[in-house]
């Protein structure tokens, strides 16, 4: 069941919203086919360790559906926006070939109980309400379903607040991140476009880090809500676009954000309705440059750096929109950083805001067997709480199934 549209129709809507057209709230980079990771790099590293196992299978799944055969050997691998699509609708087909059913433009607005135990899903098409009988149900629910949250709070379905990240992008030119890595070296050999990954602890009792760091990649407009301007990084396989960009987060605790389950989406919306006004209307998104940002200045031109965000941008200070304890700790990491890899505080760095939907505020409970307190629920994923990316929440979705198949056996 998927709320957003088929990867071709859904690659058209954020097509048109890119250039200017309306949001569509039900198709656009957070939903449709292949979920918030069809418009990423597509970086399929993990932290998990049974990578080789589970990990190895959906690698060679992808591989399978159209993905580039060098994810089977590279340490870190991507697959590349441009490829991720087609990827993503192969795995749709194969699952219809072996006699699965997949139905577009359905949301899951309820589910339906005997007792303790799911009997039911309730979605609605095209304005047309259906239930659709099931014993067993596993939600893959994405990080930004932020109505249908609602929806299981109503249910009685366990929740709980957990930590959360918020902050900015931050671009640089590509061949200075490159020297910076490389040195000489790049420029003797045929190296791939260079990456990072940073953290640093910063006085005020949180660390700074970098998150989807996208070598040769560009910022994109990845709101999901009206009135809200949301960035995100993604980079097709080759990674030959002239910026690089990442994430630059600090996390957010359950107790920062108020009282309410659902208290971590309010402060998101928050920021994203801040970042809306800021960058002057029509999803422009707020932006200044590295060297002002630090020295609590406006900005009022660009250096070598242009910002990739399509929608364009405005220069805006950036403390109107996050939180000042947030600002001072990102102008102190941001400096360590720079003594870490040459030129990551450059001046002409340009900060694009706000990054809000790195991850989910909101955790569904489960036990050890995978299930929710309601049994046959099985939430899954980054979004439901439990994995951190494409590769994690596959290998998650994978347990969730063992863990079903174990317990059919155990009635046999």
């Amino acid at each position: 069941i998927e709320r957003g549209k088929p990867v071709d129709a859904r690659v058209k809507d954020v097509a048109d919203f890119f250039a200017g057209g309306k949001l569509d709230e039900e198709s656009n980079v957070l939903f449709g086919e292949g979920g918030a990771g069809t418009f990423s790099d597509g970086k399929l590293n993990t932290l998990l360790k049974d990578r080789n196992a589970r990990g190895r299978f959906v690698l060679q799944t992808l591989v399978e559906a159209g993905a580039p055969s060098e994810i089977l050997t590279q340490s870190r691998p991507h697959v590349g926006t441009d490829r991720l699509r087609g990827a993503v609708k192969n795995v749709r087909e194969m699952i219809c070939n072996l006699g699965g059913e997949v139905r577009f433009e359905t949301r899951l607005v309820s589910l339906t109980a005997e007792g303790e135990h799911l009997s039911g899903a309730v979605v609605e098409h095209g304005g047309v309400l259906e239930t659709i009988p099931c014993r067993a149900l596993f939600l893959a629910i994405g990080h930004s379903a932020r109505d249908t949250f609602q929806q299981l709070e109503k249910l009685s379905i366990p929740m709980e607040k957990k930590i959360f990240s918020v902050g900015v992008r931050i671009e640089h030119l590509q061949k200075k991140i490159n020297k910076a890595q490389y040195g000489s070296a790049y420029e003797r050999y045929a190296l791939p476009p260079a990456s990072y990954k940073l953290a640093v602890p910063t006085s005020g009792g949180k660390t700074l880090y970098t998150f989807c760091m996208c070598p040769g990649g560009v910022v994109v407009p990845a709101a999901g809500e009206v009135g809200g301007v949301v960035t995100n990084g993604m980079s097709n396989f080759a990674r030959d676009a002239e910026n690089a960009n990442a994430a630059l987060l600090l996390n957010v605790l359950p107790e920062e954000t108020g009282a309410g389950i659902f208290s971590g989406f309010d402060f998101q919306r928050n920021l994203e309705q801040k970042a809306f006004v800021a960058g002057g209307g029509e999803y422009r998104a707020p932006c200044q440059l590295c060297g002002d940002f630090l020295q609590k200045r406006e900005s009022h031109s660009f250096g070598d750096v242009l910002p990739s965000y399509a929608r364009k941008t405005t220069f805006a200070p950036l403390d109107d929109i996050l939180p000042p304890a947030f600002c001072d700790m990102m102008r102190e990491g941001i400096v360590k950083m720079g003594k870490l890899l040459s030129g990551f505080d450059a001046p002409d760095a340009v900060l694009t805001g706000v990054e809000s939907r790195a991850t989910c505020p909101v955790r569904i409970v489960r036990g050890e067997d995978y299930q929710s307190a309601l049994r046959g629920l099985y939430p899954v994923g980054e979004g439901a709480g439990y994995a951190g990316g494409i590769l994690s929440s596959a290998m998650d979705g994978m347990r969730a199934v063992e863990a079903y198949f174990d317990l059919i056996k155990e009635k046999q």
